[in-house]
């Protein structure tokens, strides 16, 4: 049966329009983007379909080009859409981090981080600058390594800031393995980076450390 011949309080679409987003499944939140289904196949099977063969929507939303597009009613096409959303999403962010004082939208700048830094396959090190108001000023990647570490050169994190005229940073690096608790080594790059940063009068305000669903805080921690 078409999902047009469904009565209208079950099909995504019309629900969605009706109660919002939050309460669809993953499935139904999936068709909507699939739009259609193939033979024999509402875009809700479908949907289902792809999320049993990927185990579940965040792998769906993480596969290269090649997994994506292997799977049956993807393509090309679909990819682009899904890369285009994922982006659109990222700016959003962004827009709202450059628009507000950082400190008062932690969750905002968790989610940012977050959606740039945990795929990523290689640990890597990143600053946001901000200004004297701490709104974002820009996010800027500095350094990548191997999967389980990365070389940061405070010379070259106080010369990025310097550059952007940044009045206060917030250091960023991601755990590839997915555990998000800070280790000796992180306790020591960011000691060594708030002493090189003081010297040109620019404040360290925190370090996070993004793993797999959790983002640690230096300074709710009391690190800094």
């Amino acid at each position: 049966m078409s999902i047009r011949d469904w009565p209208a309080q079950e099909r995504p679409r019309e629900k969605l329009l009706e109660k919002g987003a939050s309460v669809l499944s993953d499935a139904e939140l999936l068709a909507i983007f699939l739009r259609t289904g193939c033979a024999g196949r509402s875009a809700v099977d479908l949907a289902r379909e792809l999320l049993a063969q990927f185990g579940g929507l965040r792998p769906i939303l993480e596969a290269d080009q090649d997994q994506f597009c292997g799977a049956r009613g993807l393509g090309q096409a679909k990819f682009a859409q899904l890369q285009a959303v994922l982006e659109m999403g990222r700016r959003h962010l962004a827009e709202i981090m450059q628009s507000s004082t950082l400190f008062d939208s932690p969750e905002a700048v968790r989610a940012y981080l977050t959606a740039e830094m945990r795929h990523q396959p290689r640990e890597v090190f990143s600053l946001l600058l901000l200004d004297n108001r701490h709104r974002l000023l820009r996010y800027q990647e500095l350094f990548q390594g191997t999967i389980d570490g990365t070389s940061v050169y405070p010379r070259e994190v106080v010369k990025t800031a310097l550059e952007a005229n940044a009045a206060a940073v917030i250091l960023a690096h991601n755990h590839p393995s997915g555990e998000a608790q800070p280790s000796q080594a992180d306790r020591r790059i960011t000691q060594r980076l708030q002493q090189a940063l003081a010297l040109v009068d620019i404040r360290v305000l925190d370090h996070l450390v993004v793993g797999d669903g959790e983002v640690v805080s230096f300074a709710e921690r009391g690190l800094l």
